[in-house]
């Protein structure tokens, strides 16, 4: 590993020598410059973990440089060095874009425990800076694969969307079809894309935590309270806040969730003091929500003020084009991740891929075409290594096999239980889309759950 680089832009030589001899002893390369002419030239041509800057230069004022420094390169810290009596001027050089300062006469320690911190400071932006840019390029929205007219549609919306200001987006479609993928490109997409995505699941937890979660809590404001905890809105601030499965939010939160949205602050829990937040909301579900206001389960208030834009994902099955495309990502991105690689498709099981329903959607055809990647025992995957369910549809029929009676007969009551649980998990609990699944009416649906 390489020795961290610092520069010391000073022209006292017996302070060079001292701080030389201190970095050197510590395990740094050290570099000298007596004039900001000189320093400027050996940052320009060379790669520093950190500046030592003085500011009385014979040539020029330290903070003069300071400043071009800051401007040219925002990522290398400086630390400036002053004497004592010229405080206010280290507080101007902080302002400028100084990391830290150091006044004369100085401690040699306290000189090693500052570059430290800030060649790790440094470190730490270019790792931030690394994982933005490859998020940037990771959901970039020519990533987002979908040639059909419907996701063209889609993905001209989203990245009107992402530049605007539009304050609360929702999304919807099926289970699966990539809802949570399209919010993040409209993050990624936009100005706040510098600031956190923080996402949360609404029904991955119990109706008191979610609450905790999403404002945060004040010590002692419940049992289990131990200490004060920021909540996904205050972490969220600036950036986007995303709400996976609103459609199953608790009514009482719901009430919570739009006074949030209504006056752009909120409380922690156990608080008495508004804190405000400027974030994007993006809401996504795969429930109808006019049904589910219908039924009083969800607040149409809340609705209105959620659904200001809204863009609807496609089911994978009203896509169809884009198969194709997506077996052949999922293939390469599977083939990374094995010793021997599969290279293709024959054209009958990509025929069958085509003509299947995909109920699952996306999520579904990638799970597909990881088993039979697992499974394939050569060079291309043929219909032998597709799920049976898959290989033998029709389309237009429903998604399973015909079902063969067994000579010792079966329980007709259990066999129905059991296809009704079936559909519903497959749905997420959808009754709407389970019914269709089984050729059912959704009242017939809602009688044959009640009844059994």
């Amino acid at each position: 590993m390489s020795k961290p680089r610092i520069l010391i832009i000073e022209d006292d030589v017996d302070i060079v020598l001292v701080l030389r001899l201190k970095l050197e002893s510590e395990g740094y390369e050290a570099h000298h410059a007596a004039n900001a002419k000189q320093g400027w030239e050996k940052i320009i041509t060379g790669e520093f973990g950190a500046i030592l800057l003085d500011h009385n230069l014979p040539d020029r004022k330290g903070v003069e440089l300071l400043e071009q420094i800051s401007h040219a390169y925002p990522e290398l810290p400086v630390i400036f060095m002053t004497a004592f009596s010229s405080v206010p001027l280290a507080v101007k050089a902080m302002r400028v874009g100084a990391f830290d300062y150091l006044t004369k006469p100085f401690n040699l320690d306290e000189v090693q425990i500052v570059l430290r911190k800030a060649i790790e400071m440094k470190a730490l932006r270019h790792e931030v800076n690394q994982i933005r840019q490859q998020n940037r390029d990771t959901f970039d929205f020519s990533k987002i694969i979908g040639r059909g007219p419907r996701m063209h549609e889609l993905l001209e919306m989203c990245r009107t969307v992402a530049e605007s200001e539009a304050s609360s987006i929702l999304i919807t479609g099926e289970s699966g079809t990539g809802k949570n993928l399209i919010a993040q490109a409209i993050h990624y997409n936009s100005r706040r894309a510098n600031w956190p995505f923080m996402t949360i699941t609404c029904t991955a937890l119990p109706e008191q935590l979610l609450e905790s979660e999403l404002f945060g809590h004040e010590k002692g404001a419940f049992t289990d309270a131990k200490e004060r905890k920021r909540g996904l809105f205050e972490m969220g601030n600036g950036g986007t806040i995303f709400l996976d499965e609103i459609g199953d939010l608790p009514l009482q939160l719901q009430a919570k969730l739009l006074g949030a949205l209504e006056s752009r602050s909120f409380r922690r829990v156990g608080s008495l003091q508004d804190i405000a937040i400027d974030a994007r909301f993006i809401a996504a579900t795969n429930q109808h929500l006019k049904e589910r206001i219908a039924e009083k389960a969800f607040r149409g208030d809340l609705f209105y003020r959620l659904n200001v834009i809204q863009l609807e994902v496609p089911a994978l099955r009203d896509r169809r084009e884009d198969i194709p495309d997506l077996v052949t990502y999922y293939q390469g991105y599977f083939n990374k991740r094995r010793r021997r690689p599969i290279q293709g498709m024959s054209d009958e099981a990509l025929d069958a891929l085509i003509g299947y329903d995909w109920p699952g959607n996306v999520r579904e055809l990638r799970n597909v075409i990881e088993r039979a990647m697992i499974l394939c025992k050569t060079d291309s995957i043929t219909m032998v290594d597709l799920p049976r369910e898959v290989a033998h549809h029709t389309p237009g029929t429903p998604c399973h096999a015909t079902f063969v009676l067994p000579h010792e007969g079966i329980d007709l009551e259990e066999v129905e239980k059991d296809l009704l649980r079936q559909a519903l998990e497959r749905t997420d609990g959808n009754q709407t889309r389970a019914a269709q699944l089984l050729g059912l009416s959704r009242d017939k649906m809602r009688y044959r759950v009640k009844s059994l």
